[in-house]
């Protein structure tokens, strides 16, 4: 991101590209750094929703009529697992990774 900032000159009528005082650069640095440390969180808070949703299309299997197979339990553990054993935000982007059709990519997705 630049170190300057646009402003309006009365007299010439013009915008003006400045650069920063050493106050506005600091606020702008804890806003990006707030901003970076976030983004791991709203990654994660994707792949929670994702989640959720896989889970809630398979909770039908768990009902009492209804026999389980071991692979979607399996399934189901994986994605009650998540965020135990991806913990960064690398396994964040891998697991958020779309194809050009828009599909997730990652294997955990795939229902058995």
């Amino acid at each position: 991101m630049p170190n300057t900032k646009l402003i309006f000159n009365g007299v010439t009528g013009k915008q003006e590209e400045v650069n920063l005082t050493a106050e506005e650069q600091t606020i702008r640095d804890a806003k990006v750094k707030a901003w970076d440390d976030a983004s791991g969180d709203r990654k994660l808070e994707a792949i929670k929703k994702l989640r959720l949703e896989k889970l809630k299309e398979t909770d039908f299997y768990a009902l009492g009529d209804v026999t389980m197979s071991d692979a979607m339990k399996t399934y189901r553990q994986n994605m009650r697992d998540i965020p135990a054993n991806h913990t960064d935000e690398n396994a964040y982007d891998l697991l958020l990774a779309r194809d050009s059709d828009g599909k997730l990519t990652h294997s955990i997705w795939s229902k058995p």
